[in-house]
This record gives C-alpha cells, structure tokens and sequence, in this order.
C-alpha cells in the first residue's frame, strides 16, 4: 500500500453515489481488460462541473473543500477518464474518502 505524506485527505461531502461502478468497451471480456479506477470523490467532482455546470469555486463549496483540492479531484478524474476512453480500458468507480450530503446535511440541520 502506497504511504501518502502530509495531511490526510479530509472527507468529500458526494449528493450521489453511482449504482453502476463499472464502464468498459463493448465486445470485450473484462478480464481481457485493463481497469483505470476513478474514486466516488473525483466522480462527483465531474458531475458537479460537466453535467451541472458549477463553476470549480461553487463546486468546492458544495463538496467542502479548498479550491486547490477540488481541482486535484477534478484533473484526476478527467486525466483518468481520458485515458480509459482513449486507450479502451475499463472504468471502475470504487473507494475514495467521501461522506453523504444528505447525511452531513441532516446532522448540521438538527444541531442546536
């Protein structure tokens, strides 16, 4: 396992976790294929970007991190999601360090 050095990553807040985790060519065996995994955290930050189109600062906001660290989640993603549709690997959307929005929203909302 790869050590990381400095701070650890602090949790995403994610609206939506995927209900499908794996995106591969079609007519190829996914055994036959190598997987690129992309993390729930770094999805999200597509999403919110691509499809909703948030500006990186609102977007940042919303998952509740700095600036900086969504742009790392952000460029991850879109490097690792290039590199799959260019090269034909799998996709595979597992892991990362990332809590509910929902959750998070209902614990801050009941809080005196």
């Amino acid at each position: 396992m790869k050590k990381c050095r400095g701070r650890p990553k602090c949790p995403r807040r994610v609206k939506q976790t995927p209900d499908i985790t794996y995106f591969k060519p079609r007519g190829v065996p996914l055994s036959e294929l190598e997987v690129v995994s992309i993390t729930v955290e770094e999805l999200e930050a597509l999403r919110l970007v691509d499809v909703e189109d948030l500006r990186q600062e609102d977007a940042a906001i919303r998952v509740g991190v700095s600036r900086r660290a969504f742009w790392e989640d952000l460029k991850a993603a879109r490097m690792k999601t290039a590199l799959a549709l260019t090269t034909g690997k799998a996709i595979e959307i597992k892991g990362g360090n990332y809590i509910s929005a929902e959750a998070s929203e209902t614990s801050e909302s009941t809080d005196p």
